[in-house]
């Protein structure tokens, strides 16, 4: 049997909709305690470090992600997982994946340290909220009012963090770099710089309004388009209309969840709907046409004659409409039955006549059946 494909989301301990800066973080965390230098002798925390390497390669790289969760090219069965031995460059290749650096750690201090090059300022957070929708408006679509808790760049200082007039300083540890290094055999461990944290520059005078963070807390107000058809628990993505990245970076995207108010008349099954409609017990027996509820009107049905309990009718195309723009589902009529709870006296004598008139005993050929063990 061809090996199993590893799991790389849990080798990382992230969710398989994990964003790029989550998987980033996870294997920096990782990295660090599972490393050579810190585990000598240690086979199995050595053989830990390989494939958690192995899996923050393969899920940083969105083409080789897209494959591994189709489970495609290198990942499709019998597939090694899709990390090339041959192109492992040795721990000096994680180090520099892991704090941002462009040179060649395994080679000594002395040529790793002066090669790097400084890490970029992070991505702006993702955020999430909820909105309220009626059911109508998640059929017809809507464009609905959104207020979000985020930062913004600070309209002091545009979000450089630094007091106007003023700009950031290249960091004088690590002469912009972003990371200090410290030579351990054959080895050059590199970790973020402790003095401007890993963003190469520094703040000598901040801005006093948002005191050299570069951004404020505030509420971001924005009308959304919600697509026709969205169902409950429907995730929309708004790129970059998540939280300011700072110092002026990239900002995160916005997903807005939908959470869609039930209908009292028709019932969601995918872009299908659902409705029960009532008939008389005269209805059902000579049949008859009868008007049923759309979502924009009324149609009309035919009821056959001798329509069972539990008889469903189809319109077609008067559903929900498609996501994908392709048409709408369909709608389904379920007949029931409506046999009064209680008669009166002129329907007491109706139904007497009606049951005099159609004497044959129903069961009969259930009774005969079993009996002839059919």
């Amino acid at each position: 049997m061809p090996p199993a494909k590893p799991d790389y989301y849990k080798t990382l301990g992230v969710g398989k909709n994990a964003s790029d800066d989550e998987i980033k973080k996870a294997y920096r965390k990782l990295a660090r305690k599972y490393h050579p230098d810190r585990n000598a002798g240690d086979k199995q925390a050595e053989e830990r470090f390989k494939l958690i390497s192995q899996a923050h390669d393969v899920l940083s790289d969105p083409d080789k992600r897209k494959d591994y969760d189709r489970g495609t090219g290198p990942f499709g069965i019998g597939g090694s997982g899709g990390f090339d031995p041959s192109t492992f460059g040795g721990f000096g290749d994680i180090l520099s994946n892991l704090f941002g650096g462009g040179g060649d750690a395994s080679a000594g201090a002395g040529r790793g340290a002066g090669t790097r090059t400084r890490t970029q300022a992070p991505r702006g957070r993702d955020l999430e909220t909820e909105v309220s929708l009626s059911f109508q408006q998640a059929i017809d679509g809507a464009q609905v009012p959104l207020a979000v808790p985020t930062s913004q760049p600070c309209p002091t200082c545009h979000g450089t963090g630094a007091k106007p007039g003023t700009s950031p300083k290249v960091c004088p540890v690590c002469n912009g770099r972003g990371v200090e290094s410290q030579s351990q055999g054959i080895f050059s461990i590199s970790q973020p710089c402790s003095r401007c944290g890993g963003s190469g520059t520094v703040i000598e005078e901040p801005c006093t309004t948002c005191g050299g963070s570069g951004a404020q807390r505030s509420v971001k107000r924005l009308r959304v388009n919600i697509p026709a058809g969205v169902r409950d628990g429907s995730r929309i993505r708004l790129a970059g209309k998540g939280e300011s990245g700072s110092r002026g970076s990239e900002a995160g995207d916005l997903y807005v969840i939908t959470r869609v108010k039930d209908s009292t008349v028709f019932k969601r099954s995918g872009d299908n709907l659902e409705v029960e409609v009532p008939l008389t017990i005269p209805e059902a027996i000579r049949g008859a046409v009868i008007e049923v509820p759309t979502l924009h009107g009324t149609k009309r049905l035919r009821v056959p004659h001798g329509t069972k309990h539990g008889t469903v009718q189809r319109l077609r195309g008067e559903g929900a409409p498609r996501l994908s723009g392709k048409g709408n589902g369909d709608i389904h009529y379920r007949f029931v039955i409506d046999v009064p709870a209680s008669l009166s006296p002129e329907e007491s004598e109706v139904v007497d006549r009606l049951s005099e008139v159609m004497n044959g005993d129903p069961r009969a050929r259930l009774f005969a059946d079993a009996k002839a063990g059919v």
